[in-house]
């Protein structure tokens, strides 16, 4: 378990602490620090070799999951043992978009309060240049994003350290605690970069999201409910800019 998350969102933590450090001991206040979430990778007269390089990121991002799927094959497991499978999919997207909506609206006025108090970097979702693949490259990065955070710091941290906790012989509820303590603590670090009320927020999102899967044992939902979030972040972005010229 701590090597796929020394593969993956262990090192996004570190290297998100460093930023969020960097923009706090800079001679700019923290709101006057724009960061974005998805940028180009080359330069705008080359389209092609950055549509070539979002494709390897997002491709080579994947591979800590590809590897847990392994990891659960090779212990006797699947995807199916942490819910990641499509067997109940009126379930799932029901589910989905209930978390989605809770989520996304609470994380709305967390992130334009937070702002408004100084405690948050204004947000750019996307700064790539107008090119035919934005919006499928987006779509991925959405889909990339649910699925690495939620099958990883969801489905299998949960899962690894109550097969751990029975092993050791501790009581199940210190268990369940320290998974949920460990799992959004982990996805509020690696949202720090962001500023410390998102922190705080994706703290809270991690609690929420902990809870139902130790409830229904199911990772697929919350994959659905994050992609959801991202896409109307990063096509609001893309579409709607000028309408809500009053965020932040």
């Amino acid at each position: 378990m701590g090597l796929v998350l020394g593969l993956s969102l262990g090192a996004a933590a570190v290297s998100s602490t460093i930023s969020f450090l960097g923009a706090v001991t800079a001679p700019a206040a923290l709101a006057e620090q724009a960061t974005s979430l998805v940028d180009p990778h080359a330069a705008q007269e080359r389209p092609w070799l950055d549509l070539t390089r979002q494709l390897y990121a997002l491709v080579y991002a994947l591979v800590p999951v590809a590897l847990v799927v392994y990891l659960l094959r090779r212990s006797g497991e699947s995807r199916a043992t942490i819910g990641f499978d499509i067997r109940r999919r009126g379930f799932d997207f029901t589910a989905g978009a209930l978390l989605a909506a809770l989520i996304g609206i609470g994380g709305l006025v967390v992130y334009v309060t937070s702002y408004q108090l100084g405690w948050t970097r204004p947000i750019v979702p996307s700064t790539l240049n107008d090119h035919w693949w934005v919006v499928p490259v987006l779509l991925a990065q959405a889909l990339k994003n649910a699925v690495l955070e939620e099958v990883i710091v969801v489905g299998y941290l949960m899962h690894r350290l109550g097969q751990l906790g029975k092993m050791r012989g501790w009581p199940a509820r210190n268990t369940l605690i320290v998974a949920i303590l460990l799992s959004a603590g982990l996805r509020a670090l690696y949202h720090l970069y962001q500023g410390l009320g998102m922190a705080v927020g994706n703290l809270v999102m991690g609690v929420v999201f902990c809870w139902f899967y130790h409830r229904f044992g199911r990772v697929m939902p919350l994959v659905i409910a994050h992609a959801l979030i991202d896409v109307v972040a990063f096509l609001g972005a893309l579409y709607l800019l000028d309408t809500l010229s009053w965020l932040p």
